[in-house]
């Protein structure tokens, strides 16, 4: 049986499926080996490196780089049928790099821990109302990372704890009296 899109039940199941297994093979992938698909290794690099100063690894669970978070946006974007999104993050990045040269002189990528982090901040201090297209990216670019890491294996299940369907022998919430 068809729904709206034309598909049935049994080609919604599969494409879900397709999916998940799309999604687990770009967990297990790092910026070292992985061949992006819509990125350049440069462009592919600097997305790895945002995304993990956006959700680094730390005492309690890896962060965005282990989890494969660049590689889930480089696939997601593979498969966008729009190409001017493809567009807005390579243009994106461009931004960044721009942003970088313009407060240090030297491309994202080569600017010290301290001075990248500096850069993302000043893109982030309108992240409640973006005027700029800086800005935007940004809200974009942490909207998607936060996305994308909290749907992976290491973000669900190392940093959330998730213990999947299990029965709890208490709930540990809010008390209705």
């Amino acid at each position: 049986m068809a729904n709206q899109s034309g598909l049935t039940r049994r080609e919604l199941i599969e494409i879900g499926a397709a999916a998940s297994l799309a999604a687990a093979g770009a967990e297990r992938s790092t910026a070292g080996e992985f061949t992006p698909k819509v990125f350049s290794r440069e462009e592919f690099a600097l997305l790895d490196e945002l995304t993990e100063l956006m959700i680094p690894a730390d005492d309690h669970s890896p962060g965005a780089r282990a989890a494969g978070v660049a590689a889930y946006l480089d696939g997601r974007l593979a498969e966008s049928i729009v190409e001017a999104e493809r567009d807005d993050w390579r243009e994106g990045l461009k931004r960044i790099d721009a942003l970088a040269r313009e407060r240090y002189g030297v491309p994202f990528m080569q600017a010290a821990p301290d001075q990248r982090v500096a850069v993302l901040s000043r893109m982030a201090r309108n992240e409640k109302n973006p005027e700029t297209p800086d800005e935007r990216f940004f809200v974009t670019l942490k909207f998607s990372t936060a996305n994308a890491y909290y749907s992976s294996k290491i973000g669900i299940h190392q940093e959330m704890d998730y213990q999947g369907n299990v029965l709890l022998p208490e709930f540990v919430g809010y008390e209705v009296k």
